[in-house]
């Protein structure tokens, strides 16, 4: 007759983490050292870190996107001829004339910004500007790809969960949703 199935002990279950990852055969007292002190301060910082709100993690979003954009648009703007003639060269497009590009881009570099700062239709200028670091690691700049792809982090997370309670977007939703007769607090 054949017995029962032993699992390898890789795969055989194990107490949770706050008993010190004993075995089920092991029955010496549990040890309430160091290891398991830190393992639960370990567990409490995690649950705090799991319960701050996303509305406070939002702001610094969109303050960080907003500087980087509103700073190109000032150094655009401090000599457009220079702005013009980067825009001829270095920063040429294959698809768009140099100077409507030019126009396009600090448009964009200074209508964006504010609309993060405040929270006004925050999703879609986080899409347009999520679009402009497309094309400026494209055909711009592509070998700036670790500063692009942390720009793109934050704005792949303002398009996907808004600007937080703390914004105008907010304060619009909530004025339709309670006209509408949805529940307000979310």
């Amino acid at each position: 007759m054949i017995g029962p199935l032993r699992l390898p002990a890789i795969l055989r279950p194990r107490v949770s983490l706050v008993s010190g990852w004993r075995k089920r055969h092991d029955r010496r007292p549990l040890d309430n050292g160091p290891a398991l002190f830190c393992l639960r301060l370990l567990a409490r910082v995690l649950h705090w870190l799991d319960r701050v709100p996303y509305t406070l993690l939002a702001i610094p979003l969109r303050l960080a996107v907003a500087t980087v954009f509103w700073d190109s648009a000032m150094a655009h703007l401090a000599n457009w001829q220079t702005t013009l003639e980067l825009f001829e060269t270095k920063y040429a497009l294959p698809f768009l004339p140099s100077h409507p590009s030019a126009y396009l881009a600090v448009t964009i570099e200074l209508s964006t910004p504010p609309l993060l700062v405040v929270g006004l239709l925050t999703r879609p200028a986080a899409a347009v500007l999520l679009g402009m670091t497309a094309v400026i690691e494209v055909f711009v700049y592509p070998l700036a790809w670790p500063t692009h792809i942390q720009w793109a982090a934050m704005l792949l997370v303002l398009l996907c969960r808004g600007p937080g309670k703390l914004s105008v977007d907010w304060l619009i939703g909530r004025r339709l949703r309670a006209s509408d007769g949805s529940h307000p607090s979310r």
